[in-house]
């Protein structure tokens, strides 16, 4: 297959997420395979106009501000007649319209990462507001596209949005497990928790620092890794908590930083409304480290309540800091669900998700792109 991936960002963009991980370790396996891959996407200042990543071909254009501007003039004007057998949009924040770009690019297999309601949780109303409206001409573009969703709570979200739920396939996404592996001697001695990710409003960190600020245990500690625009505001929820350095931040971490952190971690928290999956979730738990998350949609496919971990209404802080005693007063609890969670997370590969998204894409290309 010739290959045209859209998305607004690449693996080695600086504020690259889950969403370029997930792209990454799918579009890199099939490379591997004989696969023509090519990815059209924004870029960052001063960073080079094309790249090669493991075999993918990277064309950068604009940035993460100028990217959705730029994007369809650059595709006419210097990829509309190269032979692609099909265009895969990651519909990331803003959906890029690409059914009705016609040409030579089609057929078109859309995976989303939409905000829905949840946009007015991190934006000022103006732009959450345009976000929100974007989303809007959704079942109308693409009613009759193929889907990958990364859950089935995102299948169900495109399913409320208008898009038929047999256009829908569901491809979990995989976990370096080779890279991300348990080692007890590790493990911190005292109770320590922790968030890894983005300092956004909508993640609702700050739900973990008061759930984590109504613990009993001075020992614990509470350790919050990533960067993001609402740090400051979650610094000063933690002063007047009077936590001190029981919370400490890490800011932006590499990645040995980050498996050292899900390694001594006696549980990692993650309490968004709603997440495509919940990468790190898994992560963790291939690292032997139980997770205390929201029953939210797409976070509780990454997580087994009671067995890898604890599932708890999202908002309910009472609930959540419940998990965390639970976990704090016994380390046996963790070691035993850590066992679970290894497991877990062991049935999740990067190969099998390519594997899929490889007999998905050249299903559509046979059916002539018909969802």
């Amino acid at each position: 297959m010739k290959v045209l991936v859209v998305n607004w960002q690449d693996r080695e963009n600086p504020l690259a997420g889950g969403a370029e991980i997930h792209l990454h370790e799918i579009f890199e396996r099939l490379a591997q395979r004989g696969h023509e891959i090519t990815l059209l996407c924004g870029g960052w200042p001063g960073c080079p106009p094309r790249a090669t990543l493991d075999g993918i071909e990277v064309i950068r254009v604009g940035t993460r501000q100028t990217f959705a501007l730029k994007v369809f003039s650059h595709w006419a004007q210097h990829l509309r007649d190269r032979p692609f057998d099909i265009l895969f949009e990651d519909i990331n924040k803003a959906p890029l319209l690409t059914p009705l770009w016609g040409g030579q690019a089609h057929p078109v297999v859309c995976v989303p990462h939409l905000f829905g309601g949840t946009v007015f949780q991190e934006l000022a109303w103006p732009l959450a507001t345009a976000v929100w409206l974007s989303e809007r001409p959704l079942p109308l573009v693409y009613r009759d596209v193929p889907f990958q969703a990364i859950s089935d709570g995102t299948a169900d979200d495109l399913a409320h949005r208008g898009i038929p739920r047999a256009h829908v396939k569901v491809i979990h996404p995989g976990v370096a497990f080779d890279h991300y592996t348990p080692k007890a001697s590790e493990r911190a001695k005292q109770p320590t928790f922790a968030y890894v990710g983005r300092l956004k409003k909508y993640k609702g960190v700050d739900l973990v620092i008061r759930a984590f600020a109504r613990l009993a245990d001075p020992t614990a500690t509470l350790e919050i890794a990533g960067a993001g625009d609402y740090r400051r505001t979650l610094e000063a929820l933690a002063s007047s908590l009077d936590l001190g350095t029981r919370v400490r931040f890490l800011g932006f971490i590499s990645e040995d930083e980050k498996l050292a952190l899900l390694r001594r971690a006696w549980a990692v928290a993650l309490a968004s409304p709603k997440e495509g999956w919940g990468l790190t979730n898994v992560e963790a738990e291939a690292c032997a480290t139980p997770v205390v998350a929201s029953n939210s949609p797409g976070i509780r496919e990454s997580v087994r309540d009671g067995e890898t971990g604890f599932l708890v209404p999202h908002g309910d802080i009472d609930a959540l800091s419940g998990a965390f005693r639970r976990l704090s007063a016994s380390s046996d609890l963790v070691a035993a669900m850590g066992v679970k969670a290894r497991a877990f997370a062991e049935t999740f590969t990067w190969e099998r998700a390519a594997v899929e998204t490889e007999a998905h894409l050249m299903g559509v290309i046979q059916r002539g792109g018909r969802a």
